[in-house]
């Protein structure tokens, strides 16, 4: 029987975890006044490297979302000496930040479906609350 999680599974959860924590309590720059939320942790096999996926509460802006990466790119020596405190691990992954726009991918998806839900409802002239009471 396989391993449902393997290793680099299991470390990059609790990276993620980690990260999170020292992103939000012990890194102070003004460039990352924005909340930052850490949506994913890729570790290779050897657990030598991680690609960390982050997303900015106010980044609509481009130039705050670069302003941001780079905070963190020259942050990431101080968060690697923080997690090999928090973490038991023989070697601590060299750290790279990249910005995951899946979320406001996903958002505007979401509004575009609904959008075209409403506007094909408006075509027809239906009322909505009259197609729940039908079934």
């Amino acid at each position: 029987m396989a391993k449902e999680f393997g290793r680099p599974q299991r470390v990059s959860q609790e990276l993620q975890k980690e990260i999170a924590i020292i992103l939000q309590r012990e890194i102070k720059d003004p460039r990352l006044g924005m909340m930052v939320t850490v949506s994913g942790v890729e570790v290779s096999r050897d657990l030598a490297y991680a690609k960390v996926f982050v997303t900015f509460l106010n980044d609509k802006d481009e130039d705050a979302v670069k302003n941001g990466l780079k905070a963190l790119k020259e942050a990431s020596g101080y968060i690697r000496i923080l997690l090999g405190k928090a973490m038991r691990l023989r070697i601590v992954p060299e750290l790279t930040f990249f910005y995951d726009n899946s979320l406001i991918e996903g958002m505007r998806m979401s509004n575009l479906v609904s959008n075209v839900i409403r506007n094909d409802v408006e075509r027809r002239g239906e009322n909505p609350a009259e197609d729940d009471k039908e079934d």
